[in-house]
């Protein structure tokens, strides 16, 4: 059949039309609509050929390994450890974040070489120039899109090419299941009682009399070393990197009296108390301590909190006290080092975790 020239489509009856294959129509709907197709050549004019399917299967072994690549990614999300470790001790950790980005990346990566291939191994080579327009389609304009797309499918191959379809068909599950598994992969597992515990609680068997409070540097804290009105940020020993470990220790100044909450009037000694340092509102750091006013400050949202008060909100967001630390000494040498007799008797950190 011969194919109309530009502008001649008006020319075709509706029996025409319906006597043309989809490629016809949608040559003669391009032309139609200002397309000229200067170009066009299948890349296997005969289907089912050894070389088609080669390309195939090139194309089909890159949505396969990407396909991979997703299960790896969600093998890595639960297999590789990623708990924080102390120093000394294994750091495999560190390599959760690059695997799981790694194999993020090799999926995409991998997905975008199989769309590129189909391209240019397996859909027909075409070159066409377009005249610009602003008239609305007609009906015929539609009918002649709707070829177009017919035609575009099957020159993609997706209805013949079962092993092209199950392979992107892999690919692409794995592409929606990856970010679904990084969103809800960790809310899978409860946290059952590892919230309620910080390293105060977990060293305690080990230290009959109290666990050693320390600075940062590993040196004991001694109940002479601050003056009245100091503050120092202090740790159970063995964990000064540890999240939950962070604890404001007060000298009071002299005439101050801490009202304390109920069941922790034994946690202070003398004139010392001790706080968690992790705000209740976001977990910032609330360690600006005004001793004028008695009133500990959380940088981050303005949260205050007052000490006489065993640390009890007065402004700002945040809506529970601080935690407050058991303290007791120990003697060693004639010299009174600060322990914590216990653990945390409340949640440390963001009122959100508080499940009581």
């Amino acid at each position: 059949m011969t194919m109309p020239h530009h502008g001649d489509s008006s020319s075709l009856s509706a029996e025409e039309l319906a006597a043309m294959s989809p490629e016809q129509q949608m040559i003669a709907g391009a032309e139609a609509d200002g397309v000229r197709i200067v170009h066009r050549r299948n890349r296997f004019p005969i289907p089912g050929t050894k070389a088609e399917k080669r390309a195939e299967r090139g194309v089909s072994m890159f949505f396969l390994l990407a396909a991979l690549a997703g299960v790896g990614f969600i093998v890595a999300f639960i297999v590789v450890p990623y708990h924080w470790q102390l120093p000394g001790e294994s750091q495999n950790f560190r390599f959760y974040t690059p695997v799981l980005g790694g194999l993020l990346g090799l999926m995409l990566v991998l997905m975008g070489f199989g769309a590129v291939l189909w391209a240019k191994w397996l859909m027909p080579e075409e070159e066409a120039e377009q005249d610009r327009h602003d008239e609305p389609s007609t009906d015929e304009d539609k009918a002649f899109i709707q070829s177009t797309l017919a035609v575009g499918l099957q020159d993609a191959g997706v209805p013949r090419r079962s092993m092209l379809l199950r392979s992107l068909g892999l690919a692409g599950g794995a592409l929606l299941t990856v970010p679904l598994v990084a969103l809800v992969g960790a809310m899978i597992k409860k946290p059952g009682k590892q919230l309620d515990h910080t390293p105060y609680g977990i060293l305690l068997p080990n230290y009959p009399n109290g666990v050693p409070i320390i600075y940062s540097t590993g040196i004991r804290v001694s109940a002479d070393d601050l003056e009245p009105g100091g503050l120092a940020t202090v740790f159970p020993v063995g964990y000064v990197s540890d999240a939950s470990a962070p604890t404001l220790l007060i000298r009071l100044r002299p005439g101050q009296v801490v009202k304390a909450r109920k069941g922790q009037a034994g946690f202070q000694f003398g004139d010392y108390v001790a706080f968690s340092k992790i705000c209740t509102h976001a977990g910032c750091p609330a360690s600006l301590y005004e001793q004028q006013t008695s009133r500990l400050l959380c940088p981050c949202h303005q949260s205050q909190f007052e000490v006489l008060e065993d640390a009890k909100p007065v402004f700002g967001p945040a809506t529970r006290s601080l935690p407050k630390l058991p303290l007791g000494v120990e003697v060693v040498d004639g010299v009174q080092y600060f322990v914590a007799k216990s653990d945390f008797h409340e949640p440390i950190g963001p009122g959100f975790w508080e499940r009581s």
